[in-house]
């Protein structure tokens, strides 16, 4: 076990441990620390705790010190450069005439480094724009070519359900999101339907797929064989969430679907959900 305290960089991104070199930090305090990026500020978002050594990355950093009133002034600084240094990075890229979209700007606490993000559909030949840009800031530059889930969760925006987007407003990091997840929800495969504003899959398809795998579980699927009451018979429609099955009797295969309660059914024979090719192939793009 080893006394961290977790930090992060931006309003809602990752969190980093951090060694607090014996120190009590309470959360909301800046602290100035040592990163593969350089040296930066960052928010105390987790006090002193005992992290399994498992869980944190080695060799652990240790903060240089909790921010000084000096070092309030230089973030400041730093944040007030950010416009004029964005209005220069869409301006040189327009002169060098690139197909890039111009994201965001960062700068290190130390000024050591200045990175900037941009989307493009295709790769991008950015050597004469970073030497440019290197020869005004007279520091180190990165750009780095980000995907349109970052861009969104840069800029930030309102999804669907008229809330702040979840990926800027708390999700640290991104999840793993599939078409498979919708199909077990049984939502429309309609993209227009199951993306968000970034053109991917909603994260928030992620959020009840615990749920529904365990209701999967116990309930038989669209094409089971199944006892009822009534007679053997296929399972024709699923309510995973109420439980409510739609059954056609093999006595009777003209007639309506009778409504049954999974648990007044035996399952027989279990089927699938698939996903076919077609629909794959179409909606793929909605899953990179």
């Amino acid at each position: 076990m080893t006394e961290v305290i977790g930090v992060r960089f931006k309003d809602v991104g990752k969190v980093y441990y951090f060694s607090p070199m014996g120190q009590k930090i309470p959360v909301g305090n800046k602290v100035i620390v040592e990163t593969a990026r350089g040296v930066e500020c960052g928010d105390v978002v987790i006090g002193n705790f005992m992290a399994d050594d498992e869980d944190i990355v080695h060799p652990l950093r240790e903060i240089y010190r909790i921010a000084t009133p000096e070092d309030l002034e230089t973030l400041k600084r730093n944040k007030a450069r950010k416009d004029e240094i964005m209005q220069v990075f869409t301006q040189k890229i327009a002169e060098h005439k690139l197909n890039m979209k111009p994201i965001d700007v960062e700068c290190t606490f130390d000024g050591g480094k200045i990175m900037f993000y941009f989307t493009s559909e295709s790769r991008v030949d950015f050597r004469d724009l970073v030497k440019d840009l290197a020869g005004i800031y007279r520091t180190r530059i990165e750009l780095r070519q980000i995907g349109v889930r970052d861009e969104a969760k840069m800029l930030g925006g309102l999804g669907i359900c008229g809330r702040q987007l979840c990926c800027s407003s708390f999700l640290g990091e991104f999840q793993p999101v599939s078409i498979k997840m919708a199909k077990e929800q049984s939502l429309s495969l309609n993209p227009t339907k199951i993306s968000g504003t970034c053109g991917r899959l909603m994260c928030c398809l992620k959020y009840e797929q615990d749920s529904y795998e365990e209701l999967l579980k116990i309930t038989p699927k669209v094409g089971a064989l199944v006892d009822t009451q009534q007679g053997r018979g296929i399972v024709e429609d699923v309510n995973l969430l109420t439980g409510e099955l739609k059954v056609t009797l093999d006595k009777n295969k003209e007639a309506p679907p009778v409504s049954f309660n999974r648990n007044d059914v035996k399952l027989i024979k279990d089927s699938r959900i698939k996903v076919n090719r077609d629909e794959m192939a179409a909606l793929k793009e909605l899953e990179d």
